[in-house]
């Protein structure tokens, strides 16, 4: 059964040519484009703090948010990859909206309802929730993610990436992919079958390790999900703010010289702002 579509109010941000995403840390962003003004992965607890990762385990926060949920506009939604404590934390439970729809995983879904949110839309592997403002239109829909080879994979939360397809007038105008806390494998196949034209790419990095195991992708991998996926440009992310962060940006730097990629990389440091453009919008008027 078709899901019910979230027709936003009518009072959006102005809307700019192409958009715009502020690189917050870890995995957190805040992105502007299409008439919407979403949030990432919501995790602000403060440099010294300690996530929770669950079954005892915690990490050290080694970096400072660069902005606070008090400096956010209005936010239209939020994308959850998964609820892990550095994904989103206490801090985020506190502070943000209740009523904000958060499009995440059914578990997700779960644990947010118990913190009292109010509209968190659970998404199975390919499920979509078509959100619209005017003629304007995003459609979020989950991808494969796989947090950790087995069996530790069964002991951590379920995790998504996200595909959002933006359209205006019934003519799509950008494809965003945000991969979530994954590693690569053969489902990741799949996106590019069924997504040929990606746009931008959030790249999740770290080479985060939990008991020694590799459960997000380091440098090579990275790397492989790039040549897997193809979009025309990427931006990593969720690297160097969490003690469980092993691999540093540098090796992922080392890697992308090395590499045959069709993808052009953009590093953007913590609080900077990338302005991207609407390649599809400059296609058609060309």
């Amino acid at each position: 059964m078709p899901r019910q579509v979230i027709e936003l109010s009518p009072t959006g941000p102005p809307e700019m040519p192409g958009g715009e995403l502020t690189f917050i840390g870890t995995a957190t962003v805040l992105v502007r484009y299409g008439g919407f003004t979403f949030l990432t992965d919501p995790n602000f607890l403060h440099q010294g703090d300690y996530a929770k990762l669950g079954y005892g385990l915690r990490s050290k926060r080694l970096t400072e948010p660069s902005l606070q949920i008090d400096d956010l506009p209005p936010l239209d939604f939020v994308v959850l990859s998964h609820h892990h404590g550095d994904h989103f934390d206490e801090v985020a439970a506190a502070g943000l909206d209740k009523r904000l729809p958060i499009l995440t995983t059914p578990h997700s879904a779960r644990k947010l309802r118990r913190q009292g949110f109010l509209s968190p839309i659970d998404l199975d592997m390919w499920d979509s929730q078509t959100l619209t403002r005017g003629d304007c239109t995003v459609s979020v829909t989950a991808m494969p993610g796989k947090h950790a080879p087995q069996p530790l994979d069964a002991l951590l939360p379920p995790v998504m990436g996200s595909m959002l397809e933006f359209s205006r007038g019934g003519s799509t105008t950008f494809r965003l992919y945000i991969t979530g806390d994954t590693l690569v494998h053969d489902r990741l196949e799949e996106i590019p079958q069924r997504y040929p034209d990606i746009d931008l790419a959030l790249l999740h990095l770290g080479g985060t390790r939990v008991l020694g195991v590799l459960v997000t992708m380091d440098a090579a991998q990275g790397v492989k999900a790039l040549q897997i996926v193809k979009p025309r440009t990427a931006v990593p992310i969720h690297y160097h703010d969490y003690t469980v962060f092993k691999d540093p940006l540098s090796s992922f730097k080392d890697a992308v010289l090395g590499a045959a990629l069709t993808t052009s990389v953009r590093y953007v440091s913590h609080g900077e702002t990338y302005r991207f453009q609407d390649i599809r919008a400059d296609e058609r008027r060309g």
